[in-house]
């Protein structure tokens, strides 16, 4: 059966790494959302626990009830669907009409629009949004933004920090008119948490970077992260390939010569994505892909039962013109998840 492997030796190396980055393990949100990047939620929460980290960050309530009893603080960034919430949870306001919305009593984090212009509130609004958090009875308990470019090599990171600087000026003046206590402050992914030499917000919210990946652009220091996930395949069938005999839909691979080829029970309908005569991949033994991906299976010039298809999603990646979080969030949540 096929199955992902989590190197929890790995998870913790890269978790040592960002909170002496941060200052301390109190700094971390460690996200979890989309099953945290693909690696499994349940499996990536009880690491994470272990390791001593408190906070963490999910998409929506589903999300946040599956771990709810691993961490004190759960934020959750885009759940549409409001009711009575967990003291633990941490609900993100997008926009001024979704205060509204919001139960009394809960605990809420303001998104502002730093200038990635996807969500959050400008600070223009910063005082309309605050005054009616309090009119509804919640709670504030975040101010947060996002970078839209931290992993660039252009000066909009600087930007960004510049008017987040300006907006916890702005939120402090607030609430010593209102007699509110701060909130927490956090605006750092992982390319920013690591482009920054003296950290003061109040945590950063870490995602790729704790599975292993530095998206940066090459110029940036190189950390030494370790890929947490990899992605193995059990044989089904093996045959010999004559010469000129073809594999798979097409028929596009054609043998030069007599070999033998194995079938695994792995496809892109376990969201190992298709790759077809155009590309040509190799697995980290060394094997090779023959023709194209099915829903269910792929050829390997292989004979091992079990064969891993790839232990760093980067490679992958390349071939397909896109990113490690796609690669790695892209499997599917039925396929096993096992830790060593």
């Amino acid at each position: 059966m096929s199955k992902i492997i989590i190197n929890k030796r790995n998870y913790i190396h890269n978790l040592d790494i960002i909170s002496k980055q941060a200052g301390s393990k109190e700094k971390i949100a460690v996200v979890l959302k989309d099953n945290a990047y693909g690696h499994g939620i349940i499996e990536i929460s009880k690491i994470a626990k272990e390791f001593g980290i408190k906070k963490a960050v999910v998409k929506n309530l589903k999300e946040a009830l599956k771990i709810e009893d691993f961490f004190e603080d759960i934020i959750i960034l885009s759940e549409i669907n409001f009711h009575t919430y967990s003291h633990t949870f941490h609900i993100v306001i997008n926009s001024i009409e979704q205060i509204h919305k919001i139960p009394k009593n809960t605990n809420v984090h303001l998104k502002v629009d730093t200038g990635m212009h996807r969500n959050g509130i400008s600070k223009n609004q910063l005082k309309e949004a605050i005054d009616g958090i309090c009119r509804q009875n919640l709670n504030l308990t975040g101010i947060m933004t996002h970078h839209r470019g931290a992993d660039g090599l252009n000066s909009e990171f600087f930007w960004q920090k510049r008017n987040f600087r300006l907006v916890k000026e702005e939120v402090k003046r607030i609430c010593e008119q209102l007699f509110l206590p701060l909130p927490k402050f956090h605006s750092c992914n992982s390319a920013a948490l690591f482009r920054t030499a003296n950290f003061d917000d109040d945590f950063a919210r870490v995602g790729i970077a704790s599975y292993g990946y530095f998206e940066n652009h090459p110029s940036f220091d190189k950390i030494d992260l370790k890929p947490v996930l990899s992605l193995w395949a059990q044989k089904v069938t093996t045959r010999v390939l004559k010469k000129n005999q073809s594999v798979g839909y097409g028929g596009t691979y054609k043998t030069d010569k007599n070999i033998i080829v194995s079938t695994y029970d792995i496809g892109y309908g376990d969201g190992f994505l298709r790759i077809n005569e155009n590309q040509s991949y190799k697995t980290p033994k060394g094997y090779k892909v023959l023709g194209r991906i099915s829903m269910d299976n792929l050829s390997l010039d292989s004979q091992d039962e079990e064969v891993c298809m790839f232990d760093d999603a980067r490679a992958l990646a390349k071939i397909h013109n896109t990113i490690s979080y796609e690669i790695v969030t892209t499997l599917s949540s039925e396929l096993k998840r096992e830790v060593i």
